[in-house]
């Protein structure tokens, strides 16, 4: 039987973090499945899902928990399964002058609203005619049919002007399970 694994990895960016892990994983019989990988500030930063046998997964483990001499830093926890409620999928951005708290206020919108927040990218850059910082956040979220999509438009409205900042919400999926 086969056991997912989801690992989140941390160390210093250098070339060939990703083979050494590729490495690892084919070498103890798992199956690479999924990522999402950066790398920030000098870091090399990422979380991945791994697909591992139940009779090589405490040898898989005990590998990658070697890699800590070679100055990783990773977490192993078993992959749940979940069941999603219906909902619908929408991807949202959000670009404007950057300022402390427009991630805050965000999620706490979507999260008042029992809305799941499943992807989350952000960026800061500088805008191209002032040199002033700007803040770019782009995302997938997971909202609740029985969410009143009227009232949601007008808050992020009302938030949007706040922290003067545009935010768009764009339909992807609907989705039941």
């Amino acid at each position: 039987m086969n056991t997912q694994l989801v690992l989140t990895v941390l160390c210093d960016d250098r070339p060939g973090v990703v083979e050494q892990l590729a490495q690892t994983i084919s070498e103890h019989h798992g199956n690479w499945l999924e990522s999402r990988m950066a790398q920030l500030a000098g870091k090399f930063a990422g979380i991945l899902q791994i697909a591992v046998t139940d009779a090589h997964q405490n040898e898989l483990r005990t590998a990658l928990g070697g890699l800590a001499d070679k100055g990783f830093k990773i977490v192993i926890e078993n992959a749940v399964n979940t069941t999603k409620q219906d909902c619908r999928e929408f991807s949202f951005s959000v670009v404007g002058n950057d300022r402390p708290g427009i991630v805050r206020e965000i999620a706490q919108a979507f999260a008042a609203r029992h809305i799941n927040m499943g992807e989350l990218e952000t960026a800061c850059s500088s805008m191209p005619w002032s040199g002033e910082p700007l803040f770019e956040a782009t995302g997938i979220i997971e909202v609740p049919k029985s969410v009143d999509m009227n009232e949601l438009y007008d808050y992020l409205d009302k938030i949007a002007d706040e922290l003067a900042v545009d935010i768009r919400l764009e339909s992807s999926t609907e989705r039941t399970n």
